[in-house]
C-alpha cells in the first residue's frame, strides 16, 4: 500500500473528510518550505469549518476523545503535506512534532494524546514517520480546540 493510500484508508477509518480546503486562519501560511525542510503551522480538529473536539480535557473531554482530536489534527497535517508535495513519498523523515493540549491543571497524559498522533503518522509514514517530540499542557487554544500540533519535515527534492 502507498502512502497515500494509507493516508485514505486512515481518514475512512477516522470517519472523516478531508478533501475540503484547509485554510489558514489568519495572516500566515499553513505550510511554508525552505530547501527540503518543510514547517506546518499548527493544525486543530477542524474537519470542514468545524472544531470537532473542543473544551479542557480532564473537565469537558476525556483521553479517548482529546486523542481522536490528535489524530484529527495530524490528518489535516498530513493531507497539507499531501496536497504541497505531490504525493506522501516525497517525505524523508518526519523530524519533530509539538503538541498542544488544552487541559486541567490536574491532568497529566499529555503523552498519551500526543501518542495518537504519533502512532498515526507512523502508520501512514512507516519508517519515516518515527520523530522527536514535545507535548504540553496549554491553558487554552484557538477556537476552544482541545489539541493543536505542528510539524516539521524532511522532504526530498
Amino acid at each position: 500500500m502507498t502512502r497515500d493510500q494509507a493516508l485514505t484508508d486512515a481518514a475512512q477509518q477516522l470517519g472523516y473528510d478531508f478533501d475540503g480546503e484547509i485554510k489558514a486562519g489568519g495572516n500566515y501560511v499553513p505550510i511554508t518550505r525552505e530547501g527540503n525542510t518543510v514547517y506546518l503551522s499548527g493544525q486543530v480538529p477542524r474537519v470542514g469549518s468545524t472544531v470537532v473536539v473542543t473544551g479542557r480535557v480532564g473537565v469537558d473531554v476525556d483521553l479517548a476523545r482529546a486523542q481522536l482530536a490528535a489524530r484529527i489534527c495530524v490528518m489535516r497535517a498530513l493531507v497539507l503535506l499531501q496536497r504541497s508535495l505531490g504525493s506522501l513519498d516525497a517525505v524523508k523523515q518526519v523530524l519533530r512534532m509539538n503538541v498542544f493540549v488544552q487541559c486541567a491543571d490536574t491532568f497529566t497524559q499529555h503523552s498519551e494524546v500526543a501518542d495518537a498522533a504519533s502512532d498515526l503518522i507512523v502508520q501512514i509514514l512507516g519508517e519515516s514517520g518515527p520523530h522527536a517530540r514535545t507535548s504540553v499542557g496549554v491553558l487554552s487554544l484557538p477556537k476552544g480546540a482541545s489539541v493543536e500540533l505542528d510539524l516539521t519535515v524532511a522532504v526530498t527534492g
